[in-house]
């Protein structure tokens, strides 16, 4: 959980930071285009004020309850076949098993917190939380909602909720917040949030977008069929599409887009670049006796350090990197991460090592049903996130993935960027097919042949784990 008003804070103490810089002055901003975490649900009274912590991403605590609403007598993969008919015809997906969608943080807080539940105006995702701060009004965007799985995806001028999946999962329409296109103007930015911002009040505020459709845009692979590759505390790998389809088997669907009649695949991997926060926090540099520095170094620019000079193929280390279970391409929250094959021979250097190369693993395990669904073959990537400014770990993914790795400059800005350039679309000022062309690549990486054989067979074995420990991981977390 979060709270909410950290958020606020947070977003008003930057603002005002940036401002008193001098880097933009407030007569210049033309607009305000707000980006967030996707799949968490804010539950606000009339006035607008949170009536608990929000839910966020990761959380699964609703699980129970979404089994219910998707069960049915004859099941396909835990679904009611008629039900898992209805929801991909109309959405293109159905809520996860795993409980982490916002219509499972929803049923949650119905059915354990039903004095929240009744109290109640609307639920929101962080993105139109801060909306709501910044306008004081209510609204969701056609992509923002998709989690949700209560709308009617299939004509993408006119994304609307459907009567027949607010009954199956017992959500009154009127307690979710209507619904606009991603580049729409929601309003004018009002007093209170203009003097705490810095800002001029009446700029216009732009609906916006998730931090996945933002970084889709700020990456420049806008055109149909350009992927790129996130790697942050999650990571995920997907593309613009013109088309609607679900690979259920593999946890990924086309979802609408923040470009207006576009679609992108959706898909997650829960941990990426959390693997290393791991690594660091509670291995490495954990608060007990064992620790004596009094402070943690630059560590990942340690990390990148270490893993140049540490062998491909880590000794024959693999590290899995599922510390939290995982969405794609397996929905599976019983799953867990591991280090396989230790020896007396392993030093600290081959397990760093191999954390980057289990992420690497992971994105090639998630590129082979994406290039499936896309029906083509992805001989570039764009590469963006924190994790795309280690040089040594695009290095590793091209020669993991085999593909063509592009290194966008400032990767850690791709979201912001592309809340901007969403902006700059919906004053008039570009149009999407202008993005592609104003995007920096810093480096581009190619896959080193002399490592193909290696990481091939490396890749099985990965798979491979998953698939032989699959009823262990279940037993041991029930």
């Amino acid at each position: 959980e979060q709270d909410p008003a950290d958020w606020w804070r947070a977003i008003t103490a930057a603002a005002r930071r940036v401002l008193s810089s001098g880097v933009a002055p407030p007569e210049e901003v033309a607009a305000v285009s707000c980006t967030a975490q996707w799949s968490g649900t804010v539950a606000v009274d009339w006035d607008g004020n949170p009536l608990m912590n929000a839910i966020i991403w990761m959380d699964s605590r609703g699980e129970p309850y979404v089994r219910r609403i998707t069960g049915g007598l004859i099941k396909v993969e835990g679904y009611g076949l008629g039900k898992l008919l209805t929801w991909l015809r109309l959405t293109g997906g159905i809520p996860a098993q795993s409980g982490k969608d916002p219509i499972a943080h929803i049923l949650y807080i119905k059915h354990q917190h039903p004095e929240v539940y009744r109290q109640t105006y609307k639920f929101l995702e962080p993105k139109d939380y801060i909306n709501l701060r910044l306008t004081g009004r209510f609204a969701a965007s056609y992509d923002s909602i998709a989690l949700h799985w209560l709308t009617d995806n299939r004509d993408l001028s006119r994304v609307r909720y459907d009567d027949r999946l607010l009954r199956y999962a017992g959500v009154e329409r009127e307690k979710l917040p209507d619904l606009k296109r991603a580049v729409d103007i929601l309003g004018p930015l009002q007093a209170d949030a203009a003097r705490e911002l810095g800002l001029p009040e009446g700029i216009p505020v732009v609906v916006g977008t998730p931090d996945v459709q933002s970084a889709a845009i700020g990456s420049g692979a806008v055109r149909d069929f350009q992927g790129h590759i996130y790697i942050g505390t999650s990571a995920w790998l997907t593309c613009h599409v013109p088309f609607k389809k679900t690979d259920i088997l593999h946890n990924m669907a086309s979802l609408p887009s923040a470009i207006p009649e576009r679609y992108f695949i959706a898909n997650e991997q829960e941990t990426a670049g959390a693997c290393l926060n791991f690594l660091r926090d509670n291995i490495l540099y954990h608060q007990d006796e064992l620790l004596s520095e009094t402070g943690q170094p630059d560590v990942y620019k340690i990390f990148d350090r270490i893993v140049e000079r540490t062998p491909p193929g880590s000794h024959g280390l693999l590290f899995t990197p599922w510390l939290y279970g995982e969405r794609t391409p397996v929905e599976d929250h019983t799953v867990r991460g591991g280090f396989y094959n230790l020896s007396l021979q392993i030093t600290r250097e081959d397990v760093i090592r191999a954390v980057f190369e289990g992420v690497a693993y992971n994105t090639r395990w998630l590129l082979k049903y994406v290039e499936k669904f896309a029906r083509r073959r992805f001989d570039g990537l764009h590469m963006i996130g924190g994790g795309a400014n280690s040089n040594i770990w695009c290095q590793i993914h091209a020669d993991v993935l085999g593909r063509t790795i592009r290194q966008v400059k400032d990767p850690i800005q791709a979201n912001a960027r592309g809340a901007a350039f969403l902006a700059s679309v919906a004053l008039g000022d570009l149009t999407f097919d202008d993005i592609a062309d104003r995007i920096q690549i810093a480096a581009e990486y190619e896959p080193n042949p002399a490592h193909r054989q290696l990481y091939d067979e490396r890749f099985k074995v990965f798979t491979e784990i998953y698939r032989r420990n699959r009823p262990i991981y279940a037993r041991l977390n029930r």
